[in-house]
């Protein structure tokens, strides 16, 4: 990272130079085209995302991911395909991947390949900065995109949440301060993701949850993300009366994963 620079300003500056090659080569009109003629035959699976976060019980979102700015290289060997059909076996709800290729080790690819081969829903986890990634995102078949408050002012944050609608997708509304939890609750989001690792320090707090749930409407699914190591967290941040978290670094690191993904699951059900 450049020092005096956030690592999310610079992660975002990065991507904006990212989506100007994609548009080079795919022009965003012809991406739109494509993206809205398959959104008609979406019906059957709009809101597929939201309705998983919805089931009774904790719903855990399982990260497929290879390396993070904060923790270097996490999956030497990375079988992605494998690791998610493992936590599909093991009961989550929805897998998340990591497509973010310079400081995450990402690819388009990954999303596409596991979205074909697992039955539940796939969260697109990206720096999202325009609408040109969401439409990227219906046509990977990714069911939901990631939206950060902190990249994106209220006007953007409904723009794109509306678009992701129209095209099928759920939006995963990520916070980190209660000034952002309320932009989102402003702006209607339906699941917000409190981000317990503050994007622009890396550091991680899981009180944060606890700090920022109150902010948030009993009736919108809220799911805490970051920094969850093993069953104890997961019983902490029950506490807060959240629906889901997300699990990347901890469940990537586990030898067995199915077996720990159980543990976790476990600890949620008590």
């Amino acid at each position: 990272m450049t020092p005096g620079r956030s690592s999310l300003e610079e992660i975002a500056a990065h991507t904006r130079l990212r989506v100007a090659r994609a548009k080079e080569a795919a022009p965003l009109a012809a991406l739109r085209d494509r993206a809205l003629a398959a959104a008609e035959n979406l019906a059957a699976s709009v809101n597929a995302f939201e309705a998983a976060l919805a089931q009774p019980g904790l719903s855990f979102i399982c990260e497929v991911k290879k390396a993070s700015p904060s923790r270097g290289i996490i999956a030497e060997s990375f079988p992605y395909l494998q690791i998610a059909g493992e936590y599909e076996a093991a009961g989550a709800a929805a897998v998340s991947v990591l497509t973010e290729p310079e400081y995450f080790l990402g690819c388009d690819q990954y999303l596409r390949e596991i979205a074909s081969a697992v039955k539940i829903p796939v969260l697109r986890k990206d720096f999202t900065v325009d609408i040109y990634q969401i439409y990227e995102s219906a046509l990977l078949g990714a069911k939901a995109v990631l939206l950060i408050c902190a990249l994106l002012g209220p006007d953007l944050l409904a723009e794109y949440s509306g678009l992701a609608a129209s095209l099928g997708l759920s939006a995963l509304v990520e916070v980190h301060t209660p000034e952002e939890a309320r932009m989102a609750v402003g702006v209607g989001a339906r699941i917000i993701g409190i981000n317990n690792r503050d994007l622009r320090t890396f550091q991680v707090d899981l009180g944060t949850t606890g700090r920022i749930r109150r902010f948030i409407p009993g009736e919108t699914l809220v799911v805490a993300e970051s920094g969850i190591r093993g069953p104890e967290d997961i019983r902490v941040l029950q506490e807060y009366g959240i629906d889901g978290v997300l699990i990347g670094e901890s469940l990537m690191r586990a030898a067995d994963k199915k077996r720990y993904l159980e543990e976790l699951r476990g600890a949620g059900d008590a």
